[in-house]
């Protein structure tokens, strides 16, 4: 059964829930998302009853304010200690030590960051909030001398951003201080299935315009970087699941992979793919298998098959977060055909609330390799060229 929740349900996934009578909660927030005539609703008291069935059915939540609804109800205790494991990045850490003894990280209380001392600390190292989403929060410390004024940022930015999410999402209470993972990122879709053994249903490299960037622009997929990657990475993913013990559980991962080849997470969030329906979307248009019905139904891609014919192709989310440096109510308008002009091939724009969200929309597009030049000029654009004041 699946939960959906705010900020963001495609049609897409509407049409997905309908047309396959995927089983939807009907929680307060789900009346609200415009789900489409004919959507296979299920009461919240049936769900309880179906949670604690011996074939219960596979869970998903569209966004982890839907965390909230599951946390609230006993009859998920359970499930819930599971996600807890993933969502509390200290908690994930601590997970994972067996496989990175070595790895450095410290919890810091929100009320003690400007009187932290980082004699001690690698550098450089990142800090973020203990419990965090799409990037918020997150600051690469590359000196001694930055961490004050990165301290001001994190202040600033969490005010900025005070209630726009539950605490259950993003809380920032405590933050975590750890090691840089030097080398490619990359994003993963996949779910463990009923043995726990996981099935990938995307790879992404996530692209950054420099090494102090943190922002989530650009995520690109293609079959190179499929082959190259999912072999490894579901060998991780299974020593991972391992020592959480999960089963019929979907995960959305941030991993990098050094030039060595060691792979190491930056953090494995639970019970979902991208958020705002980006990256099973995505993979979706790329691919043309659905990645819901793929878990709901415990399918595996044939990636041999799937990725026939996909040579020299690149598949792209870009995220057109507001880099202005402008505040959002003093934007009149964003110029969404300028931007579309710049690419080649867009296969799908989604306009975003920027004054409420602080994204103006998700691109969707098709890109050749040797035009990766159009993806470049984005990941370094501020985006000022495009708005009005």
């Amino acid at each position: 059964m699946f939960l959906v929740d705010f900020p963001y349900i495609s049609d897409f996934l509407r049409k997905t829930l309908r047309d396959h009578a995927i089983p939807v909660v009907d929680t307060p927030a789900a009346r609200r998302l415009d789900l489409l005539d004919g959507t296979r609703l299920l009461r919240e008291d049936a769900a309880l009853e179906a949670a604690g069935a011996p074939d219960a059915p596979p869970i998903y939540t569209t966004s982890e304010n839907a965390l909230g609804w599951l946390s609230a109800r006993p009859a998920f205790d359970g499930l819930c200690e599971k996600i807890a494991l993933f969502k509390d990045k200290l908690r994930f850490r601590e997970l994972i030590r067996p496989l990175y003894p070595e790895f450095f990280f410290r919890r810091i209380p929100a009320a003690a960051l400007a009187a932290t001392r980082i004699d001690d600390f690698p550098l450089p190292f990142i800090i973020k909030p203990a419990i965090g989403f799409f990037s918020m929060g997150v600051y690469r410390v590359e000196r001694p001398e930055q961490w004050k004024q990165t301290v001001d940022a994190i202040v600033s930015e969490m005010r900025r951003i005070e209630g726009r999410y539950p605490r259950a999402v993003l809380d920032a209470g405590a933050f975590i201080a750890e090691q840089c993972i030097e080398g490619d990122e990359y994003a993963v879709d996949a779910y463990f299935d009923d043995r726990g053994r996981p099935v990938v249903l995307s790879v992404l490299r996530h692209v950054f315009s420099s090494q102090a960037d943190v922002s989530d622009r650009v995520y690109m997929t293609s079959k190179k970087i499929i082959e190259e990657n999912i072999g490894p990475f579901t060998t991780l993913l299974e020593e991972v699941g391992n020592l959480a013990g999960i089963r019929n559980f979907p995960v959305h991962a941030e991993l990098r992979r050094t030039a060595a080849g060691a792979i190491v997470p930056i953090e494995i969030n639970p019970m979902r793919f991208g958020g705002w329906c980006s990256t099973p979307d995505l993979t979706a248009m790329a691919y043309g298998f659905n990645p819901y019905l793929y878990y709901y139904r415990r399918r595996r891609p044939d990636w041999t098959e799937l990725l026939r014919d996909r040579d020299g192709r690149l598949f792209s989310i870009v995220v057109l977060d507001n880099a202005t440096g402008l505040p959002a109510e003093k934007i009149v308008a964003f110029d969404y055909q300028k931007l579309l002009s710049r690419f080649e091939k867009p296969l799908e724009l989604r306009k975003i609330d920027y004054r409420r969200y602080n994204v103006f929309a998700f691109l969707f597009t098709e890109t050749a390799e040797a035009h990766f030049s159009e993806l470049e000029a984005i990941l370094g654009s501020n985006l000022r060229e495009f708005v009005s004041t």
